[in-house]
């Protein structure tokens, strides 16, 4: 194969057909008409000598070449793109630039408001757009649709860079005239109803079964280690939910430190600890590769660190 004859805008053509598996939706993505992508799908073929896409009763599947072909292909393309980025002075007070993060209801709630009002003192023309992690995929951020995603990750794809933000324990809140404060311990731990959080990752979450200890998380898990499981009333992903029905009803929230501490004010609610050793957890921040070296995103994960700093 003669490399100099080979149209670049073809293996950009191929990283997004293998991300789409859908010639329309790869179009779309390109802001190309569908014949000219079905075009560069043929010709694609033609170079490689492969169908590189086949038509089954799921759709299209990409074959083994292609499969082999796309993390080399996304490589190249990175490194082209990280490489030709202009290299400017980000001047955050001019700026009306539009910062997307994908962060979790624990992460929105401790972190959000304070970078807000950094936002809003140092880059006042700026905007933030505070994303779900059902709003988006890993794909979005890979491609550098959402600046970066802030959350709690078991495992990340290698591509991706990343910084621990913090690491948080876990507290138990209650009504402040809950019976169960003069008397808190595993045993009225275990007897006491319970309120369940937590956030699902990337992706639409799915409904949750009190018996699958493995998805229920860190709280259920380490009673698990002592043959103990507690009566979970309510499934909520929502932390503010989780603290406001404590605070209304004779229920127990165990969750993170900080987003209970959002609260520690409140006379309506009291924070306590938990009677059964819960391992501590880490908050970590992913961003693709393609902004690594944009000046504006190094402003937006420097003004991050600055407020966790801040809140540790």
């Amino acid at each position: 194969m003669n490399i100099s004859k080979i149209d670049l805008n073809l293996l950009v053509y191929l990283d997004t057909l293998l991300r789409e598996c859908n010639v329309t939706r790869a179009a779309n993505q390109l802001s190309i008409t569908q014949p000219a992508m079905s075009n560069g799908l043929k010709r694609l073929r033609n170079l490689f000598n492969d169908p590189i896409l086949v038509r089954t009763s799921d759709g299209m599947v990409p074959t083994e070449r292609a499969l082999e072909l796309q993390p080399v292909i996304r490589g190249i393309l990175m490194t082209l793109e990280e490489t030709l980025a202009p290299n400017r002075e980000f001047e955050a007070s001019q700026s009306k630039r539009v910062f997307r993060i994908m962060a979790s209801d624990y992460a929105a709630s401790t972190l959000a408001p304070k970078l807000l009002s950094k936002l809003h003192t140092e880059a006042p023309d700026t905007t933030l757009d505070i994303l779900t992690p059902s709003d988006v995929t890993f794909h979005d951020v890979e491609n550098g649709k959402v600046d970066m995603a802030i959350n709690r990750f078991e495992n990340l794809p290698q591509s991706f860079h990343h910084k621990r933000i913090w690491k948080d324990s876990f507290c138990c809140l209650v009504k402040a005239d809950n019976p169960i404060i003069e008397s808190f311990s595993l045993d009225s731990y275990l007897k006491a109803r319970h309120i369940w959080v937590s956030k699902t990752g990337f992706g639409v979450g799915v409904g949750m079964d009190p018996k699958d200890v493995q998805k229920l998380g860190w709280v259920d898990e380490a009673l698990a280690h002592f043959g103990k499981h507690r009566n979970i009333a309510t499934f909520t992903r929502n932390y503010h939910v989780a603290i406001h029905l404590a605070k209304e009803q004779n229920l127990v929230a165990t969750l993170p430190s900080k987003a209970a501490n959002i609260y520690l004010d409140d006379p309506g609610l009291k924070i306590l600890d938990p009677p059964f050793p819960i391992p501590p957890f880490e908050l970590d921040m992913i961003w693709s590769p393609l902004l690594h070296r944009d000046a504006s995103h190094i402003w937006l994960r420097q003004k991050v660190a600055e407020v966790a700093d801040e809140l540790k």
